[in-house]
């Protein structure tokens, strides 16, 4: 079957909401819970970030726990020894009693876990970047919409305080109409060839159900458990990973949906197989309503920089202070932002710079958010119909970069018409018994 003829059915089907359905028996009815109730949780992948999200979640009840290696998984096993521990997330599917699920697995399984998930009517909460591909990300947008379940992204700082503060200074008009955004990122993926040696994997390790829906690849511990980010056909590198975080900013300061145009700046020559250690690539976003008057602004520019490249203009004083950092300039000011701090300048040359102090945060509440979200059957923060649309924007860079053509970018088509090259990087591709 030719790629268009592939985009066009899955357009149709996600459209139509039959592009997969739950086989595992019949469908749990739905848990009504009071905001006193504890929700009964699965967790897909506890190790590492899932980890970290089972610690954050402590308030509820674990009842099952799945992960492809057995060691991880006996060692969550000791902290919750009641629940019940499966190494196929599909069987953790089966269990009855959950109410909701964490997937914290690699960016390659996150569609087909999180699709599964709401098909089976459990509420989800899925890290970052929500899928690898971007027709996995409509595909899993869609099937939250069509579910009425609560998500939630695991972009832990939008829930942070000084998150909050910025998006309201930028809302409320403080440096004004917004004309460009630049977001720089101290992170790198090391762009390598793929293993050349393969020695046998592990007995601790099922590898079959680590590679998921992927095509099937040797395994080599250079990708499992933790560098399986640095190659295109499980992650997406450094721009997928922290766009997610650093490009949400933006998007809910100024309400930014889908770019219309993503070209690549600068980069290093493509390789076949693995992320760019470094890049540089521009969105160009119709016009938003300010925060001022009824009216829109002028296409807004973002331009994106990671592996140690930062705006070439920028002072020295803030380049060497500010790591990562995410600038906005607008028409009486610019305003400056990581994590923690935030800065309002006047002067252009940035000649007023003073060194902010950080802003307290505990990220663990943007768990707490979707929990309670869950409860009151509200939608969270971050929910899919927020983070679908940034997760998109944020791999649309990539496959600008692996086409080698800027993108003019048709988002309710899913496809560029003036690159074809894109589809190829655009699509997910399962092997024989994996589907959404």
């Amino acid at each position: 079957m030719s790629i268009r003829q592939n985009r066009r059915t899955f357009l149709r089907q996600t459209a139509l909401g039959v592009a997969g359905f739950w086989v595992a028996g019949c469908r749990p009815a739905r848990r009504r819970l009071s905001p006193n109730e504890q929700l009964n949780l699965g967790i897909i992948g506890v190790a590492h970030q899932g980890n970290y999200d089972l610690t954050a979640m402590t308030s509820e009840n674990v009842v099952a726990l799945c992960d492809v290696d057995e060691h991880y998984l006996a060692a969550a096993k000791e902290k919750f020894p009641a629940a019940q521990t499966y190494t196929d997330f599909r069987r953790l599917l089966d269990q009855r009693d959950i109410d909701a699920v964490v997937i914290a697995t690699p960016d390659h399984t996150h569609a087909v876990a999180a699709v599964a998930a709401l098909r089976s009517g459990r509420h989800v909460y899925c890290e970052k970047p929500l899928t690898r591909t971007v027709s996995e990300c409509r595909a899993v947008t869609n099937v939250a919409r069509q579910q009425k379940l609560i998500t939630q992204i695991g972009t832990q700082i939008h829930s942070g305080e000084n998150y909050r503060r910025v998006a309201q200074l930028v809302q409320e008009g403080a440096v004004g109409t917004v004309s460009e955004v630049h977001v720089w990122v101290n992170a790198s993926a090391a762009g390598k060839a793929w293993p050349t040696e393969s020695p046998p994997v592990p007995a601790h390790l099922h590898y079959d159900l680590w590679l998921g829906p992927v095509p099937a690849r040797p395994y080599s511990p250079e990708i499992v458990p933790r560098w399986w980010r640095n190659w295109w056909a499980f992650g997406g590198g450094a721009l997928a990973d922290f766009g997610c975080h650093y490009m949400d900013l933006p998007h809910w300061a100024l309400g930014l949906r889908a770019p219309t145009r993503v070209q690549v700046v600068d980069g290093p020559p493509v390789h076949p197989n693995a992320a760019p250690p470094w890049l540089v690539v521009q969105y160009e976003y119709p016009g938003v309503p300010t925060a001022t008057a009824a009216r829109t602004t002028s296409p807004l520019s973002l331009t994106w920089y990671h592996g140690g490249r930062k705006p070439a203009w920028l002072p020295a004083t803030i380049a060497q202070q500010w790591s990562s950092g995410v600038l906005f300039i607008g028409q009486t000011g610019r305003l400056l932002a990581d994590y923690t701090r935030q800065v309002i300048l006047r002067e252009p040359d940035f000649a007023d710079y003073t060194a902010p102090q950080p802003v307290e945060s505990d990220y663990t509440a943007h768990h707490r958010e979707w929990i309670q979200a869950v409860k009151n059957n509200r939608p969270a923060s971050c929910d899919f119909a927020y983070s679908g649309p940034l997760t998109e924007a944020a791999l649309l860079g990539n496959v600008a970069f692996r086409a080698g053509s800027p993108l003019q970018w048709d988002s309710a088509r899913l496809r560029a018409p003036n690159c074809p090259a894109a589809d190829l990087f655009l699509q997910h591709e399962y092997r024989r018994g994996w589907s959404l």
